[in-house]
């Protein structure tokens, strides 16, 4: 069985959806028979790369939010983070900006099996150690930190290569009619929204196995 998941680097949501996903699959009895890709999907694909703006302000004006109640918004997302062992540190003077390159490292770690792990790396960067994934010096430690050899992941970051990955996800995605993440396709059949309840996941994936075992 195969699950797909499209989600974006810096979305909180996504970060604690693959977190409550993976705790569905621990006490999954076919845990071992189950693959997981992860697809590429843009909250603001207008960004320019390399150009970073305060995130509180972006989120003040996306969703016409007063500062206070971005504030209390963050802090909300913090505990509901907590509960499932995560560390979020969503401070004033964080920033966000284009993820095209990071989703393009994604796809490269892909190439050499290390896809889970650099996307975990890249969660924990931003979420909880305030740290940049919006430019090549920032990302190349963070590829080290995965496996990846850093000159390669240079090369990788300053020409092009994976750009048609990171699009044809995204084409995807609107064809499937994501508008936000995170968004899980299991088996190609089952689509979940959201950052759902680890209790959500485990059902989906035991009626998504009782399928597969029907059809077959």
């Amino acid at each position: 069985m195969h699950i797909d998941i499209w989600s974006d680097v810096v979305c909180p949501w996504c970060y604690l959806g693959k977190r409550r996903l993976e705790r569905a699959l621990d006490d999954f009895e076919h845990r071992d028979e189950v693959s997981i890709g992860h697809r590429s999907f843009q909250l603001d694909p207008s960004k320019p790369k390399h150009v970073t703006v305060n995130r509180r302000q972006m989120l003040m004006a996306k969703y016409h939010l007063t500062e206070e109640q971005v504030a209390e918004m963050d802090e909300k997302m913090v505990r509901t983070a907590a509960q499932d062992g995560l560390i979020y540190r969503l401070a004033p003077d964080g920033v966000t900006g284009s993820t095209f390159d990071a989703h393009r490292l994604v796809h490269f770690a892909k190439a050499q099996g290390r896809e889970a792990a650099m996307l975990d790396r890249l969660y924990r960067a931003y979420f909880s150690e305030r740290r940049s994934v919006f430019d090549t010096d920032a990302l190349v430690p963070l590829a080290e930190d995965a496996g990846l050899d850093a000159g390669r992941t240079r090369e990788v970051l300053r020409g092009n290569e994976y750009s048609d990955e990171v699009d044809a996800d995204q084409k995807e995605a609107r064809l499937l009619g994501v508008s936000g993440v995170p968004f899980f396709v299991v088996d190609d059949r089952f689509g979940v929204s959201g950052a759902q309840p680890v209790e959500v996941f485990r059902q989906v994936l035991a009626h998504a196995w009782s399928n597969r075992v029907t059809a077959s």
